[in-house]
């Protein structure tokens, strides 16, 4: 068996680690368990804080840590942060955002990424361009978790017409997945409705709609003991 160390930006991608990405690759033996990325330890009262990508080097230590901490071979680490408000302190950051592609932004920075933190078992994972973008696969399925809101979600519904790739609804701080939806839907939650949304979506729709996020589960499913 294949452990999978996952390093979350926040609770809502921790959670999909746990529900959804864990009882997948169960049938790739592999064993999933996540947790939020490091943001403060307070020595004093000895708790630590976790939740939220807000400086880079904080989350290199963390990473590195893990890794240090479970330095089996049969174990691999991976991340899933939003390219979406991504800091400006991460590895490659100024060089990719030169690149006009947001797909080869992202392979730029996953590569720099691999390449900081310097351990064979590691597997960067950056969404385009953040969580939200999943439930763009299928964005009627929102109406299991808020009815009556039939024509919000049809406006919802049209931009995926006209940007038939989620991945590629842009990063503007108007225009972002997440700003999109709350924009229609101001009650949307991501950590309770946008993981219920996204496992009604399921795996499937999402590796056809999102092509980054099927590469990085393609990886994922093909996980073994080598080096």
């Amino acid at each position: 068996m294949i452990r999978l160390h996952v390093t979350a930006e926040g609770q809502t991608e921790k959670a999909f680690a746990e529900k959804i990405l864990c009882a997948h690759l169960g049938k790739f033996q592999t064993i999933v368990d996540a947790r939020c990325v490091l943001t403060s330890k307070d020595r004093r009262a000895a708790k630590t804080h976790r939740g939220g990508l807000v400086n880079y080097q904080k989350a290199k230590k963390d990473i590195q840590n893990w890794i240090r901490e479970d330095d089996h071979d049969e174990c691999r680490f991976t991340t899933m942060f939003d390219l979406y408000a991504l800091p400006k302190d991460f590895p490659g950051y100024d060089a990719a955002m030169r690149q006009a592609d947001p797909y080869s932004r992202v392979t730029q920075l996953e590569n720099a990424l691999a390449e900081d933190i310097g351990d064979h078992r590691f597997i960067p994972y950056i969404q385009l361009h953040e969580f939200e973008a999943l439930i763009f696969a299928d964005p009627q399925q929102l109406e299991w978790e808020y009815l009556e809101h039939d024509k919000q979600i049809g406006n919802l519904i049209r931009i995926t017409k006209q940007q038939k790739n989620p991945e590629l609804i842009n990063d503007g701080p108007q225009t972002a997945p997440s700003r999109r939806i709350l924009a229609e839907i101001p009650e949307y939650h991501k950590n309770t409705a946008g993981i219920a949304v996204v496992e009604r979506i399921g795996l499937k729709v999402l590796r056809a709609k999102c092509r980054h996020f099927a590469s990085w589960l393609r990886r994922l499913e093909r996980l073994d003991h080598a080096a």
